[in-house]
């Protein structure tokens, strides 16, 4: 019998095997730690979503705004994008492997390490994909930074950075969480970003 091809995002595993990641625990983590972790991503996360983008021009309106804490984002801030690029990724991904475009068995320990590295380079991709239509759409730069930097281009790229640097910071929260705290990050990023939407609602009616 013909030995199986492999899937082309084997290409990848050079990339995939030096690819900064969050290692698993080599031992079992104790509730307390698992605790001490989860309540630091969400502390982080609820101090991020208060850290505006730098830079951005103040008559920008986000049409949106009360949608994102849906994705775990927060408007203006540098959360701006929240868990949008990994599920993008990971929608994408499982699209592609369901139709058999991408030929993964996800059995097979190879394989599903392949996949799940693929899935964090798609990640990055897509982190710059979101990010950068914002700039044209919500979130343009001011005269003064565009002034002190010396033209658009440098400003835009300074809030593309920006966004992109706190949509990778959710992503790493994310993966720290569901090795080494409790259930998964995207959906406590969820819970909590509609839970400060329903508590700030309560005394900002407007």
């Amino acid at each position: 019998m013909a030995e199986e091809k492999k899937s082309r995002l084997y290409a990848l595993k050079p990339i995939i095997e030096r690819w900064p990641a969050v290692q698993k625990p080599e031992v079992h983590v104790n509730f307390r730690s698992k605790m001490f972790w989860t309540v630091l991503c969400l502390i982080l996360y609820f101090i991020l979503t208060n850290v505006m983008i730098y830079g951005v021009s103040g008559q920008v309106l986000d049409m949106f705004a009360s949608y994102r804490a849906i994705m775990a984002g927060a408007s203006g801030s540098i959360m701006h994008l929240g868990i949008g690029p990994i599920v993008t990724a990971s929608i994408i991904l499982q699209l592609f492997v369901g139709a058999k475009i991408v030929k993964l068995d996800l059995t097979k320990k190879e394989d599903k390490a392949i996949y799940q590295g693929t899935q964090k380079v798609l990640v990055i991709a897509m982190i710059f994909i979101e990010a950068i239509p914002q700039v044209y759409g919500y979130l343009s730069p001011s005269e003064g930074l565009t002034a002190m930097v010396g033209g658009r281009g440098v400003a835009d790229l300074i809030i593309i950075l920006q966004l992109s640097m706190g949509a990778y910071l959710v992503f790493m929260m994310d993966e720290l969480i569901s090795k080494w705290g409790i259930g998964s990050g995207i959906s406590m990023f969820i819970a909590a970003g509609v839970s400060q939407s329903i508590f700030t609602g309560l005394f900002n009616w407007l």
